[in-house]
């Protein structure tokens, strides 16, 4: 087999994976009593977040994902998703704090882990928007919108 092919196999059977995951977060949202708008959108987020990003270059499951929301937020989500704006970037961030809740009840990623998220998140999500703006923004060159 080559590595292609491996790569498409493990995709594969992690998307059939995350179809029941997104099921069980949808229910876990619906028990918080969520309106059927916001669980929508934090279902879809978390869908693009699982079966896009953590697919795109090597095959992760969502519990693998925990650590990659820097560079998901910060880069990835606002170059590949036609979409991403302040409001965007924002409602993103929540469906991951709330997605990760989720997945440390289920015991799949450590409290640790979720809290260090939040605190990245927290940290972060100025500068993230920031970003989003000058990447919008015609007249900033593509060069000088990420500034690390």
């Amino acid at each position: 087999m080559n590595r292609h092919t491996d790569y498409e196999s493990e995709s594969q059977a992690i998307r059939a994976e995350n179809t029941e995951v997104l099921e069980a977060f949808e229910s876990w949202l619906n028990r918080k009593k969520l309106s059927e708008s916001t669980v929508k959108k934090h279902r879809g987020n978390i869908d693009f977040y699982i079966n896009e990003f953590l697919l795109y270059e090597e095959p992760k499951r969502p519990a693998e994902g925990v650590d990659e929301v820097r560079f998901f937020l910060g880069h990835w989500f606002i170059r590949k998703a036609m979409w991403a704006n302040e409001t965007s970037i924002r409602s993103n961030a929540a469906s991951l704090k709330k997605f990760y809740d989720f997945m440390a009840e289920r015991g799949h990623v450590t409290p640790v882990a979720v809290k260090e998220l939040k605190e990245v998140i927290k940290e972060q999500l100025p500068d993230w928007v920031e970003t989003v703006k000058r990447y919008d923004d015609p007249s900033v060159d593509l060069e000088d919108v990420w500034r690390w």
